[in-house]
């Protein structure tokens, strides 16, 4: 069990290590006709991690309120960088702990976002996810306006 939280603490500290050099002006940044905003991805990233450790990997003690997947779409809202760190730190509170709460990843689970996958298999796309979107942040951080 250890080894996977090393495991997924890893994968994240890509994104985590960028957000100590986040600016509240950074929040609001684009890239050129893209929809979505650094403050947008953020507040994605930490609402998929609580959906993930509140759906797939079962801590019920998870409340999560997916306001960017309600919207769709960035609505300008989250530009209050104290509010989305303070939220980031509780998904990663609440992934570890539901990680840690696992006794079979070999059990395969069903959500309508990507099908039957083993715990396993979900926990390599919730790190993967974090991954990816933190690539896109930090472009958009460097590069946008």
């Amino acid at each position: 069990m250890k080894a996977l939280i090393e495991l997924w603490k890893e994968g994240r500290t890509r994104f985590i290590n960028q957000l100590a050099q986040i600016k509240p002006e950074d929040l609001s940044k684009k890239l050129g006709d893209s929809p979505n905003s650094a403050g947008f991805l953020i507040r994605h990233i930490a609402e998929v991690e609580l959906l993930f450790a509140k759906n797939v990997f079962g801590n019920m003690d998870v409340k999560v309120d997916a306001q960017t997947l309600k919207a769709g779409k960035d609505t300008g809202e989250w530009i209050d960088l104290e509010a989305l760190l303070a939220l980031m730190e509780e998904a990663g509170m609440q992934l570890e702990k539901a990680i840690e709460g696992q006794d079979d990843w070999d059990t395969v689970i069903e959500t309508k976002e990507f099908g039957k996958k083993t715990k396993a298999e979900a926990l390599g796309r919730i790190i993967t996810h974090t991954a990816y979107h933190a690539g896109q942040l930090a472009i958009m951080v460097k590069y946008g306006t």
